[in-house]
């Protein structure tokens, strides 16, 4: 397990280093500052955190021989998984059909990210619907530079928290078979909980890597 976590690590520092190097190489947008919600990307974040307490909870559990405490831990566990990947599903489908809006009266006063710059060149056209101008320029991994890396790094993250949860409910279940899951061979448990705090971790570097550094330059 610890070879395959370091290979893997390898695997996600190649992801994260083309992330990097390729970050402000677009030509076109949209840019992590048009489409990001910083808000909704931290609950998330929390929520795999608390699964990671879920799981030291469902470790400790089993170590006492407290099945019943064990499967409750384990199967929140996963359902706390399974919540960030439907946070990240949506998030990728809010990506995919983005829509921008311009107030017209915030031209030149308020600044514009580039994707909403080149939508204000419409202020004042036909296009100007109430003072507004509105398009959707969705985030697909064929637009840019940034879509085809950002998806790239997050999706293969979330396929590993797919496997993950996966992979805990099928100790959720074998529990149940008498002598498969027990204190003594607790060896099964002990190599899943490293993988999952081993995607928790990965997933902190991303969130400060391309979510608070795409957003916050300065941060």
């Amino acid at each position: 397990m610890w070879a395959f976590l370091g290979s893997d690590c390898m695997f996600f520092g190649s992801l994260i280093a083309t992330y990097l190097v390729y970050k402000n190489r677009s030509i076109a947008g949209p840019l992590p500052e048009d489409v990001f919600s910083i808000p909704v990307t931290t609950v998330s974040t929390f929520v795999l955190l608390m699964s990671s307490m879920s799981m030291v909870l469902a470790y400790a559990a089993l170590t006492r021989n407290s099945m019943k405490a064990f499967r409750i831990w384990l199967a929140s566990t996963a359902l706390l998984g399974a919540t960030f990947i439907a946070f990240q599903v949506y998030e990728f489908r809010t990506f995919v059909n983005f829509e921008h809006v311009v107030n017209c009266s915030d031209v030149g006063v308020v600044e514009l990210t580039p994707v909403k710059q080149e939508l204000a060149k419409k202020c004042g056209t036909e296009d100007e619907h109430d003072g507004k101008v509105e398009e959707v320029v969705g985030l697909t991994p064929r637009t840019n530079l940034f879509g085809s890396t950002f998806y790239t790094l997050t999706g293969f993250h979330g396929a590993h928290v797919t496997l993950g949860i996966v992979w805990l409910l099928s100790l959720f279940f074998l529990s149940f078979k008498r002598g498969m899951v027990t204190p003594e061979r607790n060896l099964d448990l002990d190599l899943a909980a490293l993988y999952w705090h081993f995607v928790d971790v990965v997933w902190i570097v991303i969130f400060t890597v391309v979510y608070l550094f795409g957003v916050f330059p300065g941060f």
